[in-house]
């Protein structure tokens, strides 16, 4: 199978490691060298800078990692040369073009990933599972939090250069950190209405917002609060869920979930592995996509969810903006 890795940024060469790592060789790079990662690691792989003479190499699957707001110049082209697709996410900043993406899917009929990673964290997996069965009663609410300072995220770079807090390349925290959005509909379903409030509150000096406080009304009556920045330290990433029958609570950091019972019992429902680290996560979402390749199962996150999401950010950034509660 032969791999065409759009953009080299952090996601990019983690992109390319996990490949490497999977026993796959046949690679190459369509890049722009707007990227701060060296050059060195790359040194014996192919690199084009025109997207054309990039799918004149015939790759069977492209990794689309370059920033949001390109997404979509290096998709529909791919879609219509018959590539499969590994779309980072979100799938792009804006609806502009998912229509023709659509299309270049259908005339190319390849299939199609969209890199939610957390949809393959173990935890998070053990708590739709406790949904799906109804371990514990109805979910009644939700809360979900996640801020993390955006200066420490790449140290080797200016973050005010970085595609997470420009405008232009489809950054601000909403699209960044669009995880929760994703898998906050995948564990309750879809989205009745929200209410969002957006906007600057540290001295970051971003040209997109750096928090978000989202209020989600889901279909199936459960409610949820959701809560993202750029400017917590230390970082959090959690979520805790009302059932009727107790509460359970997950934290990214050490990855287990806990149910405590309303008789006040406290239940470690899952420890996660002791040898589990994050990159895990992406190596189980390269296999899953190598998986459907190869028919060997459906995508997890397919485009339509993809889109959703994306509906779902669009509708948070628009309610942030006009201060009203927006029905989906």
């Amino acid at each position: 199978m032969k791999f065409l890795i759009a953009g080299f940024g952090s996601i990019g060469r983690r992109h390319l490691n996990n490949i490497r790592s999977l026993g796959y060789s046949d690679i190459a790079l369509y890049r722009t060298h707007h990227s701060t990662i060296a050059d060195e690691s790359i040194k014996d792989i192919p690199v084009e800078t025109d997207i054309n003479k990039a799918l004149a190499g015939k790759p069977d699957a492209v990794i689309i990692s370059n920033p949001t707001a390109k997404h979509l110049d290096v998709a529909i082209p791919a879609a219509e040369s018959g590539c499969h697709l590994f779309l980072e996410k979100p799938i792009s900043n804006n609806y502009d073009g998912i229509d023709d993406l659509k299309k270049a899917i259908k005339i190319g009929g390849g299939k199609v990933f969209v890199g939610y990673q957390f949809r393959f964290h173990p935890g998070i997996q053990k708590i739709k599972e406790i949904l799906d069965k109804g371990f514990f009663g109805k979910p009644l609410s939700a809360r979900c939090e996640w801020g993390e300072y955006l200066p420490g995220w790449h140290p080797w770079e200016d973050y005010r250069k970085s595609y997470s807090a420009r405008k232009d390349l489809g950054g601000g925290v909403v699209l960044t950190l669009s995880h929760p959005i994703d898998y906050l509909r995948w564990l309750f379903g879809d989205v009745k209405y929200l209410w969002a409030m957006t906007g600057n509150l540290s001295d970051l000096e971003l040209e997109v917002e750096d928090f978000a406080e989202i209020g989600m009304n889901f279909n199936n009556g459960c409610v949820a609060s959701l809560h993202l920045d750029y400017y917590r330290r230390p970082s959090v990433h959690s979520l805790n869920i009302v059932f009727e029958e107790g509460v359970l609570k997950w934290n990214n950091e050490s990855g287990d979930v806990i149910i405590e019972r309303v008789d006040g019992t406290i239940e470690e429902y899952y420890k996660i592995p002791g040898d589990f680290e994050r990159n895990q996560l992406f190596i189980n979402e390269m296999k899953h996509f190598i998986d459907v390749i190869e028919d060997k199962c459906e995508s997890i996150c397919t485009l339509e969810d993809g889109e959703k999401a994306l509906i779902l950010s669009m509708a948070i950034l628009k309610s942030g903006l006009h201060g009203q509660r927006i029905f989906i």
